[in-house]
């Protein structure tokens, strides 16, 4: 079997990851994309350009929200705050 070139986390893998990595224990936290936003002339050559946008991704994080959704995930429920003692 072929190893695999590609591995595919869906939002909210991403999302208990992040949570777990930075201790979070309590709270609606989601994912959120930090875009940036650039212009340049592009085109197969310099005789045939048009304008265009470039929309890279700058950051990727965690957002607290007010209720859950696809995006976001229950941190008491994904990673419970271990017992004390």
């Amino acid at each position: 079997m072929a190893e695999p070139t590609q591995i595919t986390f869906k939002y909210s893998e991403l999302v208990e990851l992040m949570l777990k990595k930075q201790g979070i224990h309590e709270g609606i936290w989601g994912l959120f994309v930090n875009f940036g936003l650039a212009a340049s002339n592009i085109g197969p050559s310099e005789e045939n350009l048009s304008p265009a946008a470039i929309v890279g991704v700058v950051g990727i994080g965690l957002q607290k929200f007010d209720k859950e959704s696809n995006l976001t995930l229950d941190a008491a429920k994904v990673n419970p705050k271990p017992p004390e003692g």
